[in-house]
């Protein structure tokens, strides 16, 4: 049976190429071999004598499993026979008889999935860690993440059909995924179009996440081993279910968690290396990012990414942790004498060649690396607490930078009206508002104060009032009182019935001896016999009356005894609360005293900063002040240029000659002159000016501008030799045809000083 079975598999291992899955379900016990993992045919269809001398086969192995000798004589069989339940058109047909081992181990692992996957679920995660067959991936990965039988494999094919905002940019993309991959490297080939449907339809399901570079990887990996539908199936669970998504989307949120808690474990446990990485600036971003991203694909080799990732299957984003960190654990050493250059150089090309030999030795040191998943999860919380934190200074320093741009813009409208008071006005109204804000936000501490105050009472009252335990000690000394009370009220009964019999005996015994003397001697001795009788009984009776009151007064004492310590208890525990509300006011009185000293700086900073700003307020007043003077003083020289320009213009427009022939013969009466002066003091050592100036004088106005026609020197002591001149000849021509001298006032005077220190004319 053995031979012919083995034929037989033979026979049909020859017509299947690269069959990927072993699939057989417990009620018909068939079994069927799935189409090459890249291309989407249709599964081979096997004849039912097949299946039928196949589960015969199963069964015999079962049965033969169980034995060893029979084990060990099987596996001699098939090597002798050289053939396998499953073949491939990559792999040697004479397999070892440990991979023949494990091939039946996993087939039989998919064949009974759900209870290997509940009852043993660390056997199957040791198997995965040791490696899954190439051709049982497909299947096993499918099953890991549970992605048979989705129901949006269904809606692929509509998908295909419809348009993708990402398309250009996956088209981009495609040509850089596994370029030097035989599946992948051809323009336009297999693998380059299933890739794009792939990554086309996922954009479609998931619209917020779209496309991303590195998912590409992913992908390409999953159509190595299974068809594009199925491909597209364990990616979608993989987006879902293993953190990917939040990876891969916009913000990168989790990328950046990922990143925070990988640096904490390098801290924690290379602190060397960490060190290193802080001085040369050499960010955790700048090497595992990638690491993250595509789950070693573009960083490793690709058995070795493979590897790593079936146990990413199985375990999530653990091994990534584990992997990276035996990375840097094995290059510690080298990386510690590098720069960051050389460190990405080693990351990107020597730690890639170190794994050529296998990925057994760095999966074996990942699994020597601490990790921790309370201590992951508290470093969560403590990224997503300084997340908050962030995004809240963020919104704090949009609104000062708002605030800051309208304050701004304010000040500038102020300062282009160009009046200081509106200034001044403004810091007072600011600083105002800013008083009436610190008064509002005292306000409200303190009426937050006075709440927590409120609460504290609140609960002090509550814990002073008696809790059920003491309401249920009261009951039981409640009960125990009225049973004591009881118990008095019986002895009472009891005496008062025992002090009517006595009576009843006193009046008999007084009838007995009333009559004693007419009776005989022995009568006689009988009735003191009585008497003595009655005595006992009386003395009898008033011990059992104070043996009742002695008992009575025990359980007095008692009761007093039990309500004494029940109040010593209560003073007590009265005594304990007391130290706690002591302790608890000490505390608040410490940080009454530390949130004073705090208010106390936060007030002398705000001083400061208002000083500052009015500080700042007034220089800028000043500035503004000595802009307005320039301003002024531009407008003034404008002003007197303007003037000039009439007088000057009332020179040269004028056609009244007579007043031109008279100037000309001034000017040469005033010539020869100095020229006389000139030849009677000979001091040809003292400085000359010989010249023109015409002096404009305004109405009212005592200031006076001079300017020479020569060379345009103005002469200091010119008003001086004025002042003590005495003689001038006073101008008026006829300038009938402009009336500016008219209107302005204005006059040409001619004045010859009599002193001869200067020798000018001034006209």
């Amino acid at each position: 049976v053995k031979n012919s079975v083995s034929h037989t598999v033979s026979q049909m291992a020859s017509q299947v190429a690269t069959p990927t899955s072993l699939q057989t379900t417990a009620t018909s016990s068939s079994t069927s071999l799935s189409s090459p993992a890249l291309s989407p045919s249709s599964p081979v269809q096997l004849s039912p004598d097949d299946v039928e001398l196949l589960a015969k086969l199963e069964e015999q192995n079962r049965l033969l499993e169980t034995d060893s000798k029979s084990l060990r004589s099987m596996n001699g069989s098939r090597r002798n026979s050289g053939s396998s339940l499953v073949s491939s058109s990559s792999a040697s047909s004479n397999l070892s008889h440990l991979e023949e081992d494990s091939w039946i181990l996993w087939g039989r692992i998919v064949n009974e999935w759900e209870e290997v996957r509940k009852k043993k679920e660390k056997q199957l995660k040791d198997l995965v860690r040791k490696g899954i067959p190439h051709h049982f991936r497909a299947i096993v990965w499918q099953l890991l993440c549970n992605a048979q039988n989705m129901p949006i494999k269904d809606q692929y094919s509509e998908l295909l059909k419809m348009t993708s905002p990402c398309e250009k940019l996956i088209r981009r993309d495609i040509a850089r995924t596994y370029p030097e991959h035989e599946f992948f490297k051809e323009k336009d080939s297999l693998g380059q179009e299933v890739l794009f449907n792939v990554m086309k339809a996922y954009s479609l399901v998931d619209r917020e996440v779209g496309y991303c570079q590195g998912s590409a990887f992913i992908v390409g990996l999953l159509l190595m081993q299974m068809p594009e539908e199925e491909a597209f199936c364990v990616f979608v669970k993989l987006m879902q279910d293993y953190r990917l998504r939040e990876l891969f989307k916009p913000s990168m949120a989790e990328l950046g968690l990922c990143m925070y808690q990988f640096e904490c474990m390098i801290q924690e446990q290379l602190p060397e290396l960490h060190m290193h990485f802080q001085a040369q600036s050499f960010h955790t971003s700048m090497y595992a990012s990638s690491w993250f991203l595509t789950i070693f694909l573009t960083s490793f080799p690709l058995p070795v990414a493979t590897r790593i990732f079936d146990i990413f299957m199985c375990e999530g984003l653990e091994i990534v942790f584990r992997v990276g960190l035996a990375i840097l654990q094995m290059n510690q050493a080298e990386l510690i004498q590098l720069d960051m250059e050389g460190m990405l150089q080693h990351f990107q090309k020597v730690i890639p060649h170190q794994l050529d030999s296998g990925p057994d030795k760095v999966i074996q040191a990942a699994y020597q690396v601490k990790y921790n998943a309370k201590k992951m999860k508290k470093l969560e919380k403590e990224y997503t607490t300084i997340k908050t934190k962030e995004m809240e200074e963020q919104v704090e320093i949009k609104r000062l930078r708002t605030e800051n741009r309208l304050l701004k813009q304010r000040i500038d409208t102020l300062e282009k009206k160009g009046a200081p008071r509106y200034s001044e006005e403004s810091v007072l109204q600011l600083e105002r508002e800013l008083v009436q804000a610190r008064l509002k936000e005292a306000e409200s501490q303190c009426a937050l104060k006075e709440m927590q105050d409120k609460i504290l009472d609140m609960e002090k009252r509550n814990t002073s009032l008696p809790d059920d335990t003491n309401v249920a000690r009261l009951q039981e000394e409640l009960i125990g009182v009225k049973l004591r009370e009881a118990e008095a009220l019986t002895g009472l009964k009891e005496l008062r019935q025992q002090v009517r019999d006595l009576e009843e005996h006193w009046q008999r015994h007084l009838a007995r001896t009333a009559g004693r003397w007419k009776d005989s001697p022995k009568k006689n001795t009988l009735s003191e016999l009585q008497d003595e009788l009655m005595s006992v009984r009386l003395r009898e009776a008033e011990a059992q009356a104070e043996l009742r009151e002695t008992r009575q007064r025990i359980l007095e004492l008692e009761t007093q005894n039990q309500i004494h310590s029940n109040q010593l208890r209560r003073a007590e525990q009265e005594g304990r609360c007391l130290q706690e509300r002591v302790q608890t006011l000490t505390v608040q009185n410490k940080d009454l005293h530390v949130q004073l000293q705090e208010i106390k700086r936060r007030q002398a900073e705000i001083e400061c900063k208002s000083k500052e700003e009015v500080m700042a307020v007034r220089l800028r007043e000043a500035d503004n002040i000595a802009a307005m003077a320039e301003l002024q003083q531009q407008i003034s020289e404008l002003e007197i240029e303007k003037e000039e320009g009439k007088v000057q213009g009332q020179l040269n427009h004028t056609d009244s000659s007579q007043y031109i022939r008279d100037l000309k013969d001034q000017i040469a009466e005033l010539k020869h002159e100095i020229c006389c002066l000139k030849g009677q003091r000979g001091m040809a050592s003292q400085p000359t000016f010989d010249g023109i100036h015409i002096v404009n004088h305004y109405a009212g106005d005592d200031e006076s501008y001079q300017s020479s026609d020569e060379d345009g020197v103005k002469d200091p002591t010119l008003q001086d030799t004025q002042q003590r001149s005495g003689g001038r000849i006073r101008l008026r021509p006829n300038l009938g045809d402009t009336d500016s001298e008219e209107e302005d006032g204005e006059a040409l005077r001619l004045s010859v000083p009599q002193s001869g220190s200067h020798k000018s004319t001034t006209v």
